[in-house]
């Protein structure tokens, strides 16, 4: 992960928690957004680093996000052959309930999809409700895996920032199910709730798999000049201040 300019980040990174309305669930809609403000610290998020090189640094915790979890350490892979693909959905979703995890999954068209997105354009950023205002979090995508850590915590340490939060797609039943199993690791309980890590999950997966949204995040990587994080926040239905 190459660490990006840190005057490129202070505006973002200067949106963390920033009192907003609040949001029943993820989906939800909040009121309409006041007028921006020519002092709107997300005013200034017009210019990015070109987008960082390919492949990941080890974080401070020690943690390595290609050493991932075996899909056979979480279920029974020999006994899950002989269940329908909604049985094993439906498995792979009761397993996860109230296991501190965050248990998903897609087809496997749609990672093929994301997989080739996600090949030129690894990193972006997401705001994220949490309680009364939002936090932005840095993602970085090199499937199988996808990594978050927050804004501030990347402006600050860069390629040593530990992550928050981590994703894994098992592709094991994709060919013969058509379904991808999704589990989310929540690294700092501390930083994020289970239904925030879900809502996390969901919208990073809109932005690569939305036609629209998917626009934003080829302009952070491959137009950073052309880049408004205030359009991130529009697109999520979020004020800009």
């Amino acid at each position: 992960m190459r660490r990006l300019p840190l005057r490129l980040l202070r505006s973002a990174a200067a949106a963390s928690l920033r009192p907003a309305p609040s949001r029943a669930s993820c989906g939800g809609h909040a009121p309409p957004p006041p007028s921006p403000s020519p002092a709107s610290p997300a005013a200034d998020l017009s210019r990015w680093a070109a987008p960082p090189r390919r492949g990941y640094s080890q974080f401070s915790s020690g943690f390595s996000p290609l050493k991932r979890k075996p899909l056979g350490s979480i279920l029974d892979v020999e006994r899950a052959k002989g269940l329908s693909p909604e049985q094993l959905v439906a498995a792979w979703d009761d397993y996860h309930l109230g296991r501190g995890h965050i248990g998903a999954s897609m087809s496997a068209k749609l990672y093929h999809l994301m997989e080739q997105r996600s090949a030129t354009c690894r990193h972006f950023v997401i705001p994220l409700w949490k309680g009364s205002g939002y936090t932005t979090m840095f993602m970085q995508v090199q499937m199988p895996h996808m990594i978050f850590t927050g804004l501030e915590d990347y402006k600050a340490r860069g390629t040593q920032a530990s992550p928050y939060y981590t994703i894994t797609h098992y592709t094991e039943f994709a060919e013969t199910k058509d379904t991808v199993l999704i589990r989310g690791d929540v690294v700092f309980t501390s930083k994020l709730t289970d239904s925030e890590a879900k809502c996390l999950l969901e919208t990073a997966h809109s932005f690569y798999l939305n036609d629209v949204r998917y626009r934003l995040v080829e302009r952070f990587n491959k137009e950073t000049h052309e880049f408004e994080f205030n359009d991130v926040l529009q697109v999520l239905d979020m004020p800009t201040m």
